[in-house]
Order: structure tokens, then C-alpha cells, then sequence
């Protein structure tokens, strides 16, 4: 059966902005959720959101990382994060974290 969210996340009212991410469970840093965005060169920015990736939202001290992998960006968990946390990742138009480390040096 497809389950659009991981069982260990919902989304709620975020006082960030609109929706959010937030775990109904404790979940451990490293912990891949799954993929946020799928590559397709058709759509704007070259990606399609997934459910995962579409309620993510933004911070500067983010508790999640979004890592290419082939033509996908997962959703990594950076720190352990605690029950009705909500997730967050810094980003700036997607660039995935293999990437936007690269161009440094």
C-alpha cells in the first residue's frame, strides 16, 4: 500500500508558514525519510515535490538535510529530532547538500 508520509510524520499548522512536518514519534539523526523531490527536467526547477518534500518548510537552524541521490533529494534527519517537532531544512531553491558544498573552496 502507498503511504505518502513516512508512518513516523504527519503534517499540521506550522508557525513557520501554512503546513508543516512533524514527527509523532522520536526519530534518530541519519534517518533517510524517503525522497522529497523527483528529477524531471519538465517542471519548473527541473524537480517534482513529493508529498515529503512539499510541506517541508524552511529554517536557518534546520533539523533535516536534503541529499541527491541520482535523479531523487531525500530527506535526512541532521540531529535527533523529538515528538511533535517540527521538520525543517535550510534551503535555497533546492539546491541539494552535495551540491551546495561543492562549489565551496
Amino acid at each position: 500500500m502507498y503511504r505518502p508520509l513516512p508512518p513516523y510524520l504527519t503534517i499540521s499548522t506550522s508557525s513557520i508558514d501554512g503546513l508543516g512536518l512533524f514527527a509523532v514519534k522520536n526519530i534518530p539523526s541519519g534517518t533517510n525519510m524517503g525522497i522529497g523531490h523527483v528529477k524531471d527536467d519538465r517542471f519548473e526547477n527541473g524537480w517534482i515535490r513529493t508529498p515529503l518534500g512539499g510541506f517541508i518548510n524552511h529554517s536557518n537552524d534546520a533539523n533535516c538535510d536534503i541529499v541527491e541521490s541520482e535523479n531523487f533529494l531525500s530527506l535526512v534527519t541532521n540531529r535527533d529530532i523529538s515528538t511533535g517537532e517540527e521538520l525543517t531544512v535550510y534551503y535555497t531553491l533546492y539546491i541539494p547538500l552535495e551540491t551546495a558544498y561543492s562549489d565551496i573552496n
